[in-house]
């Protein structure tokens, strides 16, 4: 995740530098996809563990996202056309002219969960490796498709961040995997057992509730190294609380019985 993110960031930059803002979307989307694929068929038809696959990638991708920035660990768009700056040019004079970055964010989102729900419907998005070894649809063929579609995601990320904040690093994707992890399962535990908008809608909140923590954190004049040890507070109370909400009921009774033991 981390190294697809950065992988969007960097195409992105470099397209839209080179005069093409709008272009720089499916080409930073088409090589997300790319990755996602090496690493599905490094799964699937090399015998690679999922893990090490996706460690492996990460790690071929520091020298591909080098190589697209010239060799430079830093990219400048501050005079570059972005979807940003033509959405700040189109709202200027409006309510909404000081927040065109929300905008076009929010139009992403919406367009991205509606791909979402229309695509999980289907009989190929909801298919799982373990149940579709049964029917007629192959276990390989899905994983590629879902690696290539959340890297695809993934990649459109990295993009969008890089022209909102009209510069890109080598490092820009760091700590990715956390606030994806840590989002999912905020959302999960709200909406998780939800109808599949909620779920989806779900993973969004999460997003959101986990970046104002960070926002909170920021306001107490957290230093900004502690921000790591926050997002892996924040994972565990995420994976934690479901579990210890279903064991509740059972330290109430051992609770209770040992009270009754005592009288």
């Amino acid at each position: 995740t981390d190294g697809c993110f950065t992988l969007g960031a960097t195409v992105g930059a470099a397209v839209a530098i080179a005069g093409h803002p709008y272009l720089s979307i499916p080409a930073a989307m088409l090589c997300g996809m790319l990755s996602g694929f090496v690493t599905a068929v490094l799964q699937t038809k090399m015998g690679v563990n999922s893990l090490l696959s996706g460690i492996i990638v990460n790690t071929a991708l520091y020298s591909v996202n080098i190589a697209v920035m010239g060799g430079s660990s830093v990219l400048n768009m501050n005079k570059t056309q972005s979807v940003f700056s033509d959405m700040k040019d189109l709202l200027a004079g409006s309510a909404l002219s000081g927040e065109y970055k929300l905008v076009v964010s929010a139009i992403a989102v919406v367009l991205v969960c509606v791909f979402l729900g229309f695509f999980l419907k289907t009989r190929l998005g909801l298919a799982i490796p373990d149940m579709v070894r049964s029917s007629s649809i192959n276990p390989s063929f899905t994983t590629i498709i879902g690696l290539c579609v959340a890297n695809a995601f993934t990649a459109l990320s990295g993009c969008l961040l890089a022209q909102s904040q009209k510069s890109v690093n080598i490092d820009i994707g760091s700590g990715m995997v956390t606030i994806a992890l840590a989002s999912l399962l905020i959302g999960h535990v709200f909406l998780g057992r939800k109808k599949l908008p909620l779920r989806i809608f779900g993973m969004v909140l999460g997003a959101f509730l986990f970046r104002l923590v960070y926002t909170i954190a920021l306001r107490f004049d957290m230093p900004a190294f502690m921000l790591k040890f926050v997002s892996a507070v924040v994972v565990v109370a995420a994976i934690s609380i479901p579990y210890l909400k279903d064991q509740l009921p059972m330290l109430r009774r051992r609770a209770a019985h040992n009270r009754g033991r005592r009288t």
